[in-house]
């Protein structure tokens, strides 16, 4: 994609879907097994999935998985919408990067590699390492409900910094990203673009957020998104400029992200509900972009069922986990992972003229 202009039409062309005829050949292999057809469930269709994604039969084991999380504070917390402080978003990723936090817990425990990625968190630089901050685009974000949570240049630096993101990962040989965010905030600016992008009021996507507000303050949650709703739908035709507007730089990050890792042929696991509306808008920019996408579990939020109803998603698992940080999508990596050895190792009839798997050939070389 073009330095000079970001021109999200181009992803259109530039993200393919996962190699059918590769999916095919996972699926005659799988009859062979001898196992009855759905006797292993939804692992089949992992398997299967993954194989197409990697571009070969048999399916690779995942051997590089990622975390990769997004961090921001966003204006709008300062309603009081959430059970956190307004811009203290910093102090959840410094318990991620301590080991502290549940997704921590399981990135040790799955020993898979934890990235964070600081865009918009209200706090100084030197708080926190250089690695982690060095994408930031502002602190914090503007009120989505009476003005734009980031000028169109901030936008634009921060989805090109989702996609550098993607690039890097790719180029490091990530073979599967486990996508995670921390805000406070968040899942009101995901709230409103997922009623935005799905035509629904504000009451029906409205949740309790990761630490269970109580009713006042959901009745204000409601009342941001509605407010935030109103400024949506003007821009509904533009994306970025939709991310712009109610988004914030790590939802417009995660977005670039998304999309980048569908052109690069990175599979990628979706954790909750924040996630899950940068999917909504990756799925306006570019319709086969959610073929890359998993949905790792089902939160309490009700925007997240609204979300992957429209993208026609269902997830792996339902745990109601509403914690962030990639806990839900960590929480659905050992399923994937099953599903990959189950599809590579289980002995198959061979064809005449079939050479052993041992000798790892091949179906397709992806170009």
């Amino acid at each position: 994609m073009s330095e000079r202009a970001l021109d999200l039409d181009e992803f259109s062309d530039l993200i393919e879907r996962p190699h059918g005829g590769v999916r095919r050949e996972a699926e005659e292999r799988r009859a062979r097994t001898g196992l009855p057809e759905g006797a292993l469930g939804r692992l089949d269709e992992l398997g299967e999935w993954l194989s197409a994604a990697q571009g070969q039969v048999p399916v690779h084991p995942v051997a590089h998985p990622r975390m990769v999380v997004f961090a921001g504070d966003h204006g709008v917390a300062g309603l009081d919408v959430s059970s956190r402080p307004a811009g203290s978003a910093a102090a959840l990723v410094r318990q991620a990067l301590d080991g502290d936090s549940p997704a921590a817990v399981l990135a040790r425990r799955f020993d898979v590699p934890a990235r964070i990625v600081d865009m918009s968190l209200d706090c100084e630089l030197d708080e926190l390492p250089a690695e982690v901050t060095r994408h930031r685009v502002r602190r914090s974000s503007g009120r989505l409900d009476i003005e734009d949570a980031l000028t169109p240049e901030e936008a634009e630096e921060a989805f090109r910094a989702g996609m550098a993101v993607a690039d890097e990962e790719a180029d490091a040989g990530t073979d599967l990203v486990v996508l995670g965010d921390l805000s406070v905030g968040g899942t009101t600016a995901a709230g409103t673009l997922i009623a935005a992008l799905c035509g629904t009021d504000a009451s029906v996507v409205t949740g309790r957020g990761g630490g269970g507000i109580d009713d006042l303050a959901w009745m204000r949650k409601c009342a941001a998104i509605r407010d935030g709703l109103r400024r949506a739908r003007p821009v509904l035709g533009d994306q970025l400029q939709l991310l712009a507007t109610v988004g914030g730089a790590d939802l417009t990050a995660t977005t670039g992200f998304l999309l980048q890792s569908a052109v690069r042929r990175t599979p990628v696991i979706l954790d909750g509900v924040v996630s899950a509306a940068c999917a909504l808008v990756g799925q306006r920019v570019a319709f086969r972009a959610p073929d890359w996408w998993l949905a790792g579990q089902a939160s309490s939020e009700p925007a997240q069922a609204k979300a992957l109803d429209r993208l026609a998603v269902d997830p792996l698992l339902e745990q109601g986990v509403s914690v962030g940080g990639g806990t839900g999508a960590l929480l659905a990596l050992p399923l994937v992972r099953a599903a990959a050895s189950l599809a590579a190792e289980l002995p198959v009839t061979p064809e005449e003229g079939d050479k052993p798997d041992s000798e790892g050939v091949d179906a397709y070389e992806a170009t």
